[in-house]
């Protein structure tokens, strides 16, 4: 479906070149209305136009704007990996896999868990913003392992109290590179949006706190296998930390990971998985806790790590 309009041209716009006219006359941005141009949705006169053309008063401006999907809306579709570890009325436990991101957002086209649970008949608590209803937790695109999401109403506000005061264990596992010295500890450094790069974040002075325990299972020549409990959830948290340190994760290239050995590995990603995730569950109260296996492409970069002499 797309929306059809025309209206002649206004003598104060005389001269406007046709992007910046049409983006006044019809509230578009001028990247879209460049966009509309270039696709020939614009005729001026009957006649498709260039950008830089002029505009002429009394003319008859016509556009035709193509209806552009939400990129917000939940589009139902079963996503081949996500697999489910645990389901109950209150609450759905799964295994993400790295693809995928959790919920739909600007920018991101590709799978996501709240379509495949709709896509799959689970029927998911209407708590939260519309594209991530039920959502109490998030992992990364790239990041894998186990995560939460909330089907009841009395569970979403349970969990997202739990998650808020910090009561829920997040255990993560990190191969990262080289040695952290010491070989345990505690890196407590806020984290922000990086001034320079939208897509990554960054240790700023007035950034949100972040606290990331970590502690080493196995060390080798090129990597270290870290056990990672987070105190904060920040976007990208250990990724940040790890990388802060200079001990970036292997294949974490956003974050500084050394190329090569990624390519050594065989890792497309960082790597990263969510291994274990502990809460008291909503409904009875007990003590519950869920785990995920690494997946096979974390698991044979761990091998070669181990293996390298």
């Amino acid at each position: 479906m797309s929306e059809y309009r025309c209206l002649p041209v206004p003598d104060g716009l005389a001269g406007e070149r046709v992007d910046a006219g049409l983006a006044r006359m019809f509230g578009l941005s001028r990247t879209r209305a460049a966009d509309l141009i270039g696709a020939g949705h614009v005729l001026l006169d009957g006649a498709a136009v260039a950008k830089s053309d002029r505009l002429v008063p009394g003319a008859e401006l016509e556009v035709t704007i193509p209806h552009e999907p939400d990129p917000l809306a939940v589009v139902p579709e079963i996503v081949e990996g996500i697999g489910i570890i645990h389901d109950d009325d209150a609450i759905v436990v799964i295994d993400k896999p790295v693809g995928v991101a959790v919920h739909p957002s600007p920018g991101w086209s590709g799978p996501t868990v709240v379509g495949h649970l709709a896509g799959a008949g689970f029927r998911i608590a209407t708590s939260g913003a519309s594209e991530r209803q039920g959502i109490v937790q998030r992992l990364d695109v790239g990041t894998s392992g186990v995560m939460v999401i909330c089907k009841s109403e009395h569970a979403y506000s349970v969990l997202k109290n739990a998650f808020r005061h910090r009561t829920v264990d997040k255990t993560y596992h990190a191969l990262v590179q080289g040695h952290p010295d010491p070989l345990e500890g505690t890196i407590d450094a806020p984290i922000a949006r990086h001034p320079a790069h939208d897509h990554k974040f960054a240790v700023l002075d007035g950034g949100r706190p972040s606290v990331t325990h970590y502690e080493t299972l196995e060390a080798h020549r090129f990597a270290s296998l870290l056990e990672v409990h987070l105190e904060t959830g920040r976007t990208h948290q250990i990724r940040v930390h790890m990388s802060a340190l200079k001990h970036p994760c292997v294949g974490d290239l956003t974050y500084g990971a050394d190329p090569t050995l990624a390519k050594r590995v065989g890792l497309t990603r960082q790597w990263l998985h969510a291994v274990k995730l502990g809460f008291q569950h909503p409904e009875s109260g007990e003590y519950v806790e869920f785990e995920s296996a690494y997946p096979d492409d974390l698991a044979a970069a761990l091998e070669v790590i181990r293996d390298a002499v």
